[in-house]
Order: structure tokens, then C-alpha cells, then sequence
């Protein structure tokens, strides 16, 4: 197989592109790296594209492997023919490997394996030939009971016709064809069929209670809730098959059967496909459902992530942050504008001791005592009761105030962590937790690297995923969305830093130590001095890395220190110096220029490489989330008793799912706009229309008060 053929024509790109791209990649470069600095070999691919090439390469190297492998093996046996050679090499799936691998791989002793030991094979022959013969099926296995066959308990003619039929119905289960075949009829015309293992009890199961849905339609959110429940044993799950069409249609495939040993090749087959075929093929359409679901499900979770911490940043927020509880009462964190905490404390504004006025007073003190301009609050217990306080304090005594809920999934885990130890030894692990409430607001991806991305809770079914893929996948968004922003060297976090290309966990550390010790960078070239931050890491981190304020204006941009000659030439070109450029950017510059193409040609650089820089001269160092929906902030409470059917909101939407999107509307208790309900046209995804940290106008459908539960739609009079 040409591999760079295979992923051109599978990916729609120039095989020259797919081959410098692997190249790259194979040189250790990347993927960010290779997206921002290597567009002109790899013809401008994005990250995403990139990715996807890189997992394919892996896969159709692996298949090639695995293909020199199994020719060993079968070869090692001497049974590997001219024709079954050209069928594995020209296999483009490792499940077609398999399958015609399979009739070669040693196994356990089985009853066809027993029966041919015994010599039976030349009956199956005949069995599978139909050999015309004088008598009886029995008369013709008479001959058969040989001594070493009775030994092996083959001792009459019945034994030895059905130990031949054994052999018939392993042949017919293991050979490639029949298996393809009949994956794709189970696939295409199964049902997977659920019920419950106690009716009367009462779960979140009980939808599918007594359920059924043929397998290739159901969606994907629906195979991970059976799946669950099947885990919870609140359910039984079976596929279900037609097993007579099954066999009929392998039957088929020996369409002349007649004399005296077609009822034996008949029984044979039914038999190969029920008793060898049918449960491992029912198994593979489970498992297929379940990976099918769990990739969608991660896509999805990957999606949202990506949204959150594309989240635009509340410049200039001096904030008071508050974890809402009962019993312990509500923490309070105080930051200014670069997130320095500034004080902390506590307010007990709800039961038992609903000290409200004692809250407003503190909130007061701290708004005038520090200049506060955003409160925020955390979405967990007591959140609504809270909001609730801070509503009519703002109302009363502060009218210039605004505050926000965010969420606070994830914020338990950094407080408790072994970094949040490290970076704030002194403060306990409440402060901790509403410090970074505070700073999600103020820049929600500084602050969320700091958590595992699967603990964001952004997702569904996150805790049934394949948690090495999930955490893979995350990871890559985190990646990506980090080196597209770009990083202040002299501001961010080990955290954070460690996501930058390039830069692994025990250099983000360095950085962070060498900066302690030698005060701020000033110099890119300064980081070739961090200890284990060698040649090869600068060429990838370079880039991100901002420095502002530096001796190089360029080191605040991202145009990469390979091109500053070039950088330098287009400002000369311009008529423009760097101490221009360090005011903020030549907005201008491509009137200034002209023609780019021409000037590529000049300068003998890329036209897209250019044109990025151009961009960045332009505007320096531009923060790509500054396009993203602005934050709501709101002024007064509501309640879900305030809601009516009609009623139009604003909203953010806080999760995307399978069905649909979970909107907050101010009233503690997200909303869903089922996937029906997003737009007048069909949506074959929610999130082909929202993301999360979208701003959207809803409107309420129903409230169930009950139950808690809110119906809103994004498309009136639907």
C-alpha cells in the first residue's frame, strides 16, 4: 500500500502536501508547529487537519505491520498461497486482516480441530462437495471409523458424520467472505433490544424498559445510556437477529445441494452460523455501537472544551468571587484585574444562620475598599440562594455592579491538587477553589489548564468513555487552543506553559524557575538558556511565547524568530521601525505594501508565511478569543417560578449533547433546547449551531417545577 497515496485520496490533499506533512511530523515537529509555521510545504493545513492525518498515518501503519505479520505467520506454517498473499496485502482494514488471518491462528482445542486429528477431514470434503455415493450419508462415514478415529471417540458412523459436520461448520464461520457478509447483514438489519431486570423499580432507565431500535439507526446517546444501565444491571441487553434469513443467506453461497449429504451440509451451516458465527458478530455490533457512540461522544466533549477556553476574557474585571454553601457558608476571594488575590473571607448569606445583612455589609466593604466592579458566583449548592442575596444588593446599594454565574465543575479537583498546594501553600482549599471561579471569569483558559479537561464537565456519559482516549483527545484541544492563543512567557503558569509546543511538564517548571531567579524575560533567545529547553524545543516554542515589553518588539507577536529577518524587511519595506510596531501595530501596513505577492517573490519567502506576518504586524499579537461571544453578565435574579411559557431570554449555553443544548438563564437551573428546537432547518448535530459560551435568545416552552426541569426553543412558534 502507498500510504501517502491512500491518505491523499482519503483526505482530498495533494500527495506532495501528505508528504511533507509526514515528513514533518516524522521529524519529531508538532502539530501546532507544523499548523502556524510550516504552511507552505503542508498547503496551509489547519490543526484539525493535521490531526486527522496524523491518527490515519498510525492506523495505516499499524495495518501494514500487522500485514508483514500475519504473512510470517502463515507462512511459517506453509499454507500461504500466491492468492491469499494478494488478499492480505490489498486488505485496507485491520478487521479484513483478521478475518482472513483467522482460519490460521492457532486455538484451542475445538470439536472441528478434535475431528480432524481423527482423519475426518476427507468426509467434510465430501460433505462440502456433495460427492455423489451409492447409500446412505452413514454408509459413506462407515469407512471412516478407523481405529485412530474411534480412540478420539469418533467410534460409530453418527460420530464420525457429525465430527465432519464440525469440520464443515468451522470452515463455513471462518472463512473471510462468509464473516464480511454476514457482519454487514447483522449490521444493517439487527435490532438491539433492551428490558428491564425489575419492571416495578423506578431509574432513569425506564425508558428503555422494554425497548428495541434496529442497530444501525440508533443514536449514539442512546447506546451509551443502554450501555450504562446494562452496567448497572438495571437492564438486559441482547441483539437481535433474524437467524433463519442469517442462514439463508449463507446458504446461498452453495446453492447446489442436493443427494445424500445435503441435510448434513444444511444442518452444518445453520449450525456454523448459530453456534460459531452469531454470538461473536452480535458481540461486534455492541462493541462497534459502543465505539461508534464514544468517539461521537468524545468528538463532542472535544468541541465543547475547545469552546470554553475559546471563551473571550473579562479584561479589567476586579472581582469578588464567591463558592456558595450551607453549612460552611459562602467563600469569598477578592482579585484584581491580573487575578492577585487581594483578600478573602467568608459570608453566610443562606441557612441556617442567613446572616443576609452581615453579607451585604461585607460585600459593601469590599466593593468600596478595593474598587470592585464583577462579582462572580459559583453554579453549585446554594448558588441560587446566593444569587438571590447579590440580586437585591446590587439593586439596593450598588447599581454600577454586575455580576455572573460560572461553573464551577472542575473547581474542586484544582483546589485539592498538588499544583494549587504548590501555587498557594498558605491558603486552604476554599480560598483556593473561589479564587479560581474569580479567575475563570477573567481568563477562563489560564485558569481551566489547570484542571484535567475531562473534569470540566462539558460532556455527556464522560465517566463511561475510554478515559486514555478521552484524555488524549482533550489533551490535543488543550494544545491546540493554548498555541493558537500564544502565551505570555513571563506571566503564565507551569500549567499552562506546558501545553505549548514543544514544552514538556519539567521544562514548563524551568521556565517558570528561571524567571524567579533571573527576574523577567526580555529576550526570546534567553529561553535557549532554561535548563533541557534545547535547539529543537526553541524552533517549536518559540513562536508562542510572547515577551511584551521586550527588547524586540517582534517577541510579542507571533511571527516566529526564524522570520524576523524577513519581519524586519517588510517594516523597512513599509516605512515603518520596530518602535512603531511596539505602539501597537500598523494598521495600514498592506496599503503601505502593495502587492504581497510581489514581495514574497522579493523577499523569496511563502506568500501564506508572509501574509501571516504581514497580519501580525499589523495587529501584534492578537488574541484570536476577543471574537468570541461576550459574557452576560446580569443585574437581577430570577427565579424558575418567574418563568411562563413565552417568556424571551437571554441566555449562555453552558453544555452541548447529542440531543440538544443546556442553556443558563439566570435562574440556577439550565434549560434544554432539544435538538428539534435549534433552528427551522434539520440539525444533524447541535452543535452544527451553538457552542458552548454562546450568548442566544431563547424562548420558554414549558417549566416543570416539579422536577426542575425547563423546555426552551430557539425557534418561536415551532
Amino acid at each position: 500500500m502507498d500510504i501517502i497515496a491512500t491518505l491523499a485520496e482519503e483526505l482530498g490533499l495533494r500527495p506532495e502536501a501528505v508528504e511533507a506533512a509526514v515528513k514533518l511530523i516524522d521529524e519529531g515537529n508538532t502539530i501546532p508547529f507544523i499548523a502556524r509555521y510550516r504552511k507552505e510545504a503542508t498547503g496551509g493545513m489547519d490543526d484539525i487537519a493535521l490531526r486527522t492525518l496524523d491518527e490515519r498515518l498510525a492506523y495505516l501503519r499499524n495495518l501494514e505491520q500487522r500485514k508483514e505479520d500475519v504473512l510470517l505467520l502463515i507462512g511459517a506454517q506453509g499454507k500461504l498461497t500466491p492468492e491469499l498473499e494478494e488478499q492480505i496485502r490489498s486488505a485496507t482494514q485491520l478487521q479484513r486482516v483478521e478475518d482472513l488471518y483467522k482460519p490460521f491462528r492457532k486455538k484451542r482445542m475445538t470439536r472441528a480441530q478434535k475431528a480432524r486429528e481423527a482423519g475426518l477431514e476427507p468426509l467434510a470434503n465430501m460433505i462440502f462437495m456433495q460427492v455423489a455415493t451409492k447409500g446412505s450419508a452413514l454408509d459413506a462415514a462407515a469407512p471412516f471409523v478407523t481405529p485412530e478415529a474411534a480412540e478420539a471417540g469418533f467410534d460409530t458412523p453418527e460420530k464420525a458424520l457429525a465430527g465432519a459436520a464440525d469440520i464443515v461448520a468451522e470452515t463455513v464461520a471462518e472463512d473471510a467472505e462468509n464473516v464480511a457478509d454476514l457482519r454487514a447483514f447483522t449490521e444493517n438489519t439487527a435490532d438491539i433490544v433492551s428490558v428491564a431486570v425489575n419492571p416495578d423499580e423506578k431509574t432513569p432507565y425506564e425508558p428503555y424498559y422494554d425497548f428495541a431500535e434496529p442497530a444501525h439507526k440508533i443514536p449514539n446517546h442512546r447506546v451509551l445510556a443502554i450501555d450504562r444501565g446494562e452496567r448497572e444491571e438495571k437492564l438486559r441487553v441482547r441483539v437481535r437477529v433474524d437467524a433463519e434469513a442469517a442462514v439463508a443467506r449463507l446458504g446461498s453461497r452453495w446453492p447446489r445441494r442436493q443427494g445424500v449429504f445435503a441435510p448434513v451440509l444444511d444442518a452444518a451451516i445453520a449450525d456454523g452460523y448459530k453456534r460459531l458465527m452469531a454470538p461473536s458478530l452480535e458481540r461486534e455490533v455492541r462493541a462497534r455501537l459502543t465505539v461508534r457512540a464514544q468517539t461521537d461522544a468524545i468528538s463532542v466533549f472535544a468541541k465543547n472544551v475547545e469552546s470554553l477556553l475559546s471563551a473571550r476574557p473579562v479584561r479589567g474585571a476586579r472581582v469578588i468571587a464567591l463558592d456558595p454553601g450551607f453549612r460552611t457558608g459562602c467563600k469569598v476571594a477578592v482579585l484584581d484585574e491580573y487575578g492577585t488575590l487581594l483578600d478573602h473571607g467568608v459570608v453566610y448569606p443562606t441557612v441556617p444562620r442567613r446572616d443576609v445583612a452581615g453579607t451585604k455589609r461585607e460585600l459593601a466593604r469590599l466593593t468600596a475598599k478595593y474598587g470592585i466592579n464583577t462579582i462572580v458566583i459559583g453554579n453549585g449548592t446554594a448558588s441560587r440562594e446566593t444569587e438571590e442575596v447579590v440580586s437585591d444588593f446590587i439593586a439596593e446599594s450598588a447599581p454600577e455592579l454586575r455580576y455572573t454565574i460560572v461553573n464551577e465543575a472542575g473547581a474542586s479537583v484544582y483546589s485539592a491538587s498538588e499544583l494549587a498546594s504548590q501555587e498557594y501553600p498558605d491558603l486552604d482549599v476554599t480560598t483556593r477553589g473561589a479564587m479560581s471561579l474569580g479567575r475563570r471569569l477573567q481568563d477562563p483558559l489560564a485558569e481551566l489548564v489547570k484542571i484535567p479537561p475531562q473534569s470540566i464537565g462539558v460532556g455527556q456519559y464522560q465517566h463511561d468513555l475510554d478515559q486514555t482516549e478521552l484524555a488524549r483527545t482533550l489533551g490535543y484541544v488543550v494544545e491546540d487552543v493554548v498555541n493558537r492563543v500564544g502565551v505570555d512567557v513571563n506571566t503564565a503558569s507551569a500549567s499552562l506553559l506546558s501545553y505549548v509546543s514543544g514544552i514538556t511538564s519539567a521544562v514548563a517548571r524551568n521556565i517558570v524557575a528561571y524567571r524567579e531567579e533571573n527576574g523577567p524575560f526580555t529576550d526570546r533567545r534567553q529561553l535557549k538558556k532554561v535548563s533541557k529547553l534545547g535547539p529543537k524545543a526553541y524552533e517549536q516554542c518559540a513562536g508562542f511565547l510572547r515577551i511584551n515589553g521586550g527588547k524586540n518588539p517582534l517577541d510579542a507577536t507571533a511571527v516566529h524568530p526564524e522570520s524576523y529577518a524577513v519581519a524586519t524587511a517588510v517594516l523597512e519595506r513599509a516605512g515603518v521601525t520596530e518602535k512603531d510596531l511596539a505602539r501597537g501595530g500598523i494598521p495600514d501596513i498592506q496599503q503601505r505594501l502593495g502587492s504581497v505577492g510581489v514581495l514574497a517573490g522579493e523577499l523569496d519567502c511563502g506568500i501564506m508565511t508572509l501574509l501571516d506576518i504581514v497580519s501580525e504586524l499589523e495587529k501584534p499579537g492578537r488574541d484570536p478569543r476577543d471574537d468570541a461571544p461576550e459574557v452576560v453578565f446580569s443585574r437581577a435574579a430570577l427565579s424558575i417560578d418567574d418563568l411562563q411559557p413565552g417568556m424571551e431570554l437571554t441566555g449562555t449555553v453552558r453544555n452541548v449533547v447529542d440531543f440538544g443544548a443546556f442553556v443558563d438563564v439566570g435562574v440556577h437551573q439550565d434549560g434544554l433546547v432539544h435538538i428539534s428546537k435549534l433552528a427551522r432547518r434539520f440539525v444533524k448535530h447541535p452543535s452544527d449551531v451553538v457552542a458552548v459560551g454562546d450568548t442566544v435568545k431563547v424562548w420558554v416552552e414549558r417549566v416543570d417545577r416539579d422536577r426542575g426541569k425547563i423546555s426552551l426553543t430557539m425557534v418561536p412558534g415551532k
